[in-house]
C-alpha cells in the first residue's frame, strides 16, 4: 500500500564544506515558512520586462546576464500539434527549424497528446523553451535503454544547450521496469547537460535512472519525479523546490546518486519542500543514503518531517543541519539564479 511520506523539507547536498559561500543575503534566502515559497519565487525570479521597468524607475535590481537579456528582448513562438493548424506536427521538426547558434528566445508551444519522439537539443541551440498546454499536459515518450544507447544517451529528451526551460511537459521513458536478472535496462526520461536550465510543473517518469541531472545549474519547481533506483542522478548543481518524488521500487530503492568524484567539483542536489511517496519500507531505506555517496560526500538533512524522518540509522557522514548550516544551500545564490532565472512565459 502506498503511503504519503510527508517530508516538509529534505536537503541532500553532495558538497564539501570548503565550497560553501561564507555569506548569503537574506532577501535571496528561501523562507522557513513553506507556505511562502511560492511568493518568494515570484519576488526573486523577475522577467526581463520587469527588470527593465525596475531599472527605469531606479529600483535596485540584478540585471540578467547579457546573452540572456539579448535573447529575451525579442521572443519567437512556434506551435506543435497533431493537426494541420500548428506550425509543426512533431517537436523534432520544430527544433530543426531553429537556427544553429540561436540567439533568440524560441518558445515551442506544444499542444496536448503523446509525442513518440527521441529528442536531442545540441549545444548550438540555446534559449529554447518547451511550453505545454496547461490544460492538457503533453507527454514526450520513448523507450530507449542503456543496452541500446548507453545510459546517458538513452534519454527520451536530452538537452545539451544552455538557457533551456520547460513548462507543463511530461518526459517519459516507457522501457519496462528492470529486474535483477536484466542488465542494461537503465532508461533515462530526461538528461539535462546544459547550464542555466529551469523546469516548472514538469513530470519525469521512468524506473531506473529516470532523471539525469547531468551537469550545470538547474531549477526544478513544482515538478514530479518517479523511479526506482538512482532515479535522480548526475553531477549537476540543482535546486528542487516543491517537488514530489515517488519511489515505485519493489523492495529497496535509492532516490539520488550524485556523481561528484572529488572535493574540487562544485555540484550537489538541494531538495527543499519536497514530498516523498512510496512504501514506508522503500522510503526508509532510500533516505538512509547508503548508496552512491563516496568519501567526498556531504549529506545534510534539514527539518525533515513524517514517517521515516528519524535520523537514527543514517550513515555516519549524514549531518543534521542547523539553520545557519542550511542557509548556503537554501538560497538563489546556490545556483546563481538571480542572474539567469526568469519566470515561465504567460499565454
Amino acid at each position: 500500500m502506498k503511503q504519503f511520506y510527508s517530508l516538509a523539507s529534505i536537503l541532500i547536498a553532495l558538497l564539501h564544506l570548503q565550497l560553501l559561500p561564507t555569506a548569503v543575503s537574506n532577501s535571496k534566502q528561501v523562507p522557513k515558512d513553506f507556505s511562502k515559497v511560492g511568493s518568494w519565487v515570484v519576488n526573486n525570479i523577475k522577467g526581463y520586462n520587469q527588470r527593465k521597468s525596475d531599472a527605469s524607475k531606479g529600483i535596485p535590481h540584478i540585471a540578467l546576464d547579457k546573452r540572456l537579456a539579448f535573447a529575451e528582448d525579442c521572443v519567437r513562438v512556434i506551435t506543435v500539434a497533431k493537426h494541420a493548424f500548428a506550425d509543426f506536427q512533431t517537436i523534432t521538426d520544430a527544433i530543426h527549424s531553429i537556427p544553429v547558434d540561436n540567439k533568440q528566445r524560441t518558445i515551442i508551444w506544444i499542444n496536448g497528446g503523446e509525442y513518440w519522439e527521441k529528442i536531442t537539443i545540441n549545444s548550438s541551440k540555446p534559449f529554447i523553451t518547451f511550453y505545454g498546454d496547461p490544460g492538457d499536459m503533453p507527454k514526450i515518450v520513448f523507450n530507449g535503454t542503456a543496452s541500446q544507447y548507453g545510459t546517458v544517451y538513452s534519454a527520451t529528451v536530452a538537452v545539451e544547450s544552455n538557457y533551456f526551460m520547460a513548462v507543463n511537459v511530461a518526459f517519459v521513458n516507457a522501457a519496462p521496469m528492470p529486474d535483477v536478472n536484466r542488465t542494461g535496462a537503465q532508461a533515462v526520461a530526461m538528461r539535462i547537460s546544459g547550464d542555466k536550465a529551469a523546469f516548472h510543473n514538469c513530470q519525469f517518469v521512468g524506473f531506473q535512472d529516470t532523471l539525469c541531472d547531468d551537469t550545470g545549474r538547474h531549477l526544478f519547481k513544482d515538478c514530479y519525479v518517479r523511479g526506482t533506483v538512482d532515479f535522480i542522478f548526475g553531477n549537476g548543481k540543482s535546486l528542487y523546490l516543491n517537488t514530489t518524488i515517488e519511489s515505485v521500487a519493489e523492495g529497496t530503492g535509492v532516490i539520488t546518486a550524485q556523481a561528484r568524484q572529488n572535493v574540487t567539483e562544485d555540484s550537489g542536489f538541494t531538495l527543499y519542500t519536497a514530498a516523498l511517496q512510496g512504501s514506508a519500507t522503500t522510503l526508509t531505506l532510500a533516505v538512509h543514503g547508503r548508496r552512491g555517496l563516496g568519501w567526498t560526500a556531504y549529506y545534510g538533512e534539514y527539518k525533515c518531517r513524517g514517517p521515516g524522518a528519524s535520523s537514527s540509522g543514517r550513515v555516519k557522514y549524514a549531518k543534521m543541519l542547523s539553520d545557519e548550516e542550511a542557509k548556503p544551500f537554501l538560497s538563489m545564490t546556490y545556483i546563481n539564479g538571480n542572474k539567469w532565472l526568469i519566470p515561465p512565459p504567460k499565454f
